[in-house]
């Protein structure tokens, strides 16, 4: 009996730990996040992963509580794919206006140094890049920037060969709202596809809800019996991979 009651814990643990693994910061989070040594777990966070799945254990059984776990993870996964994505157009969308101002002070006449540092002023959430490239010229240093390395790259360039900053920063301007569009218009073209992966995703929990409404109680073959169990696993499982592909398929369009 208390085996059979621990059995479920076990991948609705490893799933609440997969859920909650941190995610690798994207450029901006790095450079707008400070850093920081220790933090303690949070606690609210595992248990925000594991309610669902005790909510289901009660309700649904073993396969419920194990099939939620799952089903919270492929959540949890498509949020923060969304967010990521969201982060790099932001991203983009900073370093296209830094350029666009840095060869709009050079071609008024502005030092290097100077243009770097108004720029600051106009897109706070590079200005530390920004800001460390300008000291690095000013002292004649290696020009690095994690956050901008177009800038940077452009920047050295021009330093080493003698050219026109102006010249070299507006043509890495170019490329990178060039880039910035067409991540846009890719995203924007891709809303009809994600939003019929995400109807697809919600017709099974419909015709559920379908069988009920009509007296063939798929819910308690579900709930219920051991075969039901397994589908329900097995059913989760399958809607889980569904979505992991559907971001692949997408994910390969966007590096196209």
């Amino acid at each position: 009996m208390l085996s059979l009651l621990l059995a479920p814990w076990f991948p609705l643990c490893l799933g609440a730990a997969l859920a909650c693994w941190p995610a690798a910061p994207t450029r901006l989070q790095a450079a707008l996040e400070s850093p920081t040594t220790f933090r303690l777990p949070d606690v609210w966070a595992a248990l925000r992963w594991l309610l669902p799945a005790a909510a289901a254990a009660l309700l649904a059984g073993a396969g419920g509580a194990i099939a939620a776990g799952v089903l919270t993870l492929a959540w949890h996964q498509e949020r923060k794919a969304h967010h990521r994505t969201t982060a790099d157009i932001e991203l983009a969308t900073h370093t296209a206006t830094a350029l666009r101002t840095m060869v709009s002070e050079l071609r008024s006449g502005a030092h290097p140094v100077t243009a770097a540092e108004a720029a600051a002023e106009v897109v706070p959430a590079v200005a530390g890049d920004l800001r460390a490239l300008a000291t690095s010229a000013r002292l004649d240093g290696e020009l690095k920037a994690p956050v901008l390395p177009q800038l940077a790259t452009a920047w050295t360039l021009a330093k080493r060969h003698g050219l026109p900053l102006a010249e070299v920063l507006q043509s890495t301007r170019r490329d990178a709202e060039a880039t910035l569009t067409f991540a846009r218009r890719t995203r924007a073209k891709l809303a009809g596809p994600r939003a019929s992966a995400a109807v697809l995703t919600g017709l099974p929990a419909l015709c559920v809800l379908l069988g009920e409404v009509m007296g063939a109680s798929p819910l308690k073959v579900l709930t219920a019996s051991a075969p039901g169990q397994l589908l329900l696993v097995a059913g989760s499982i399958l809607l889980w991979a569904g979505t992991a592909w559907c971001r692949a398929l997408t994910g390969q369009v966007h590096l196209k």
